[in-house]
């Protein structure tokens, strides 16, 4: 059993179901909104995984999908800088699992590092979860943010 600091988007869709299925492998999940959070540089960039900063942007985000922001044409200054400015912008999830630090919800690496086997009794649960995509927006009219 493993204690997971999360960071997410409070009524995200996905990062409700992420959590459920961490806790019903019998993780504990303490939740933060990654939108109200203080982050600092060091911080979030600790998260954030290689030097392609266009990976760490959350592609359904408002700004992103109507054009406004091009995450291919952000460096990794500019990038932590509006990312902080506008927490909208990242990947989440933000998971903290001990030291190791993750962005998004990789079901492979995440299964790896601590398991995402169901508890008993919560076997059909894991089963619906791991059929969904957890990583793109469920809504219909896909408009996420």
């Amino acid at each position: 059993m493993a204690h997971i600091i999360f960071f997410e988007k409070p009524g995200c869709i996905n990062n409700t179901k992420q959590k459920t299925w961490l806790e019903v492998a019998s993780h504990t999940v303490e939740a933060h909104s990654i939108l109200e959070h203080p982050w600092k540089t060091e911080e979030l960039r600790s998260f954030l995984p290689g030097d392609k900063p266009a990976k760490w942007f959350n592609r359904t985000a408002p700004a992103i999908k109507n054009g406004k922001l091009d995450p291919d044409s952000f460096n990794e200054s500019n990038a932590l800088a509006i990312l902080i400015e506008t927490p909208i912008l990242i990947k989440r999830p933000l998971m903290q699992i001990d030291q190791i630090k993750l962005q998004g919800f990789d079901k492979e690496k995440i299964n790896l590092l601590i398991g995402l086997s169901a508890a008993p009794g919560e076997e059909e649960i894991v089963e619906k979860l791991n059929a969904d995509n957890l990583m793109v927006c469920p809504k219909i009219d896909n408009k996420c943010d």
